[in-house]
């Protein structure tokens, strides 16, 4: 029997520990890796409205500015204007908090829920946890303001990647074999307008279902209606879930706070808001844009929020979203070669 032997050069060798020091320090600077992966997929989803502004004469820095601008202004805009109703409802429900967890005593009782005990062992522990933080507001203000840096840095590094001419395409190219670039740059050309476009897709149709709910909320007099309604437009986003869920809580939410008269007529307006944006308004929205499987959207919404959390879960989507055009128009092409026309 002849001898096997295992000949690995030097080269090798050198590649190997030089891709391991490349991997280890990628690892120590993961939070800054995690941040330019964020301002990665912000460019990525700001790159039409980029263009169209480019298509009109606009010049590239001055496009790039006015969108992140006008993407600021907006932000600020709606804070500054929903801030004060949210406060004003929230601090409303947590002095009410009490008279509505006496109301759900007696039905909790039926169960052998002692609520009323229950109720006390958590006030006490809010109680203490506020004292905590109270103590240690300088620890609180570093935390926030950290967030705040963190996110001022992810915004920076996207604006300058928008500013770069085709940046991600010649990652891509310098990473491809030759023979594969011009197919690979293309294809990710048409991922990357389609998802973008989905994604704006989705975030319209989730301000839609937050204002006609906001707006149907305040004329049946609702109580804590802002909250409701943004909870409504948020969850939208995600498939068939979100909007059963909006339900369920809002039900019970109006029911034990209000009437369940009231919040039957919840009910029947949260279906009709429903059935218009998935049969009319979504339909009309993904008529010329990528509409991404709803499993597919689940499945990147929990592996992005599981691996870098509330960020990660929205940014995902386009990431997983990029993947399933590069899976279907590889496929498509495999079988088109097995099974030529």
């Amino acid at each position: 029997m002849a001898e096997q032997t295992l000949d690995i050069s030097w080269q090798t060798i050198v590649k190997v520990l030089i891709t391991g020091c490349i991997l280890y320090m990628l690892f120590l600077a993961r939070d800054i890796v995690i941040w330019f992966f964020f301002a990665l997929m912000i460019s990525l989803l700001l790159d039409p409205a980029i263009n169209f502004l480019r298509w009109g004469r606009v010049p590239k820095i001055l496009a790039v500015a006015l969108v992140y601008i006008s993407i600021f202004g907006i932000l600020g805009l709606i804070i500054y204007l929903t801030a004060p109703v949210f406060m004003f409802e929230l601090n409303q429900f947590s002095s009410n908090l009490p008279m509505y967890f006496e109301k759900i005593n007696p039905i909790l009782h039926e169960f052998g829920i002692e609520a009323s005990k229950d109720f006390n062992d958590v006030t006490a522990i809010l109680a203490s946890n506020l004292k905590e933080s109270a103590g240690s507001i300088l620890k609180a203000l570093t935390t926030f303001f950290g967030g705040i840096s963190a996110t001022m840095l992810i915004f920076a590094l996207a604006f300058f990647i928008s500013l770069e001419e085709r940046g991600t395409e010649r990652v891509l190219a310098f990473l491809a074999p030759r023979r594969y670039q011009e197919n690979i740059m293309q294809l990710f050309q048409r991922a990357q307008y389609k998802v973008s476009m989905w994604f704006g897709a989705r975030l319209l149709a989730c301000v839609f279902v937050g204002i006609t709910s906001l707006i149907t909320f305040y004329i049946l007099g609702v109580p804590y209606a802002f909250i409701l309604a943004l909870i409504s437009g948020v969850l939208n986003f995600v498939p068939y879930i979100g909007p059963t869920v909006t339900m369920v809580l809002a039900v019970l939410f109006v029911g034990i706070a209000d009437s369940w008269l009231v919040a039957g007529y919840v009910a029947v307006v949260l279906l009709v808001i429903q059935e218009i944006e998935n049969k009319l308004l979504t339909p009309f929205l993904m008529k010329k844009f990528l509409d991404l499987p709803p499993v597919l959207v689940l499945l990147s919404l929990l592996v992005g929020g599981i691996l870098f959390g509330l960020l990660g879960s929205i940014f995902a989507v386009p990431v997983f979203g990029i993947i399933y055009e590069f899976t279907k128009e590889f496929m498509e092409k495999r079988r088109e070669e097995i099974i030529p026309s």
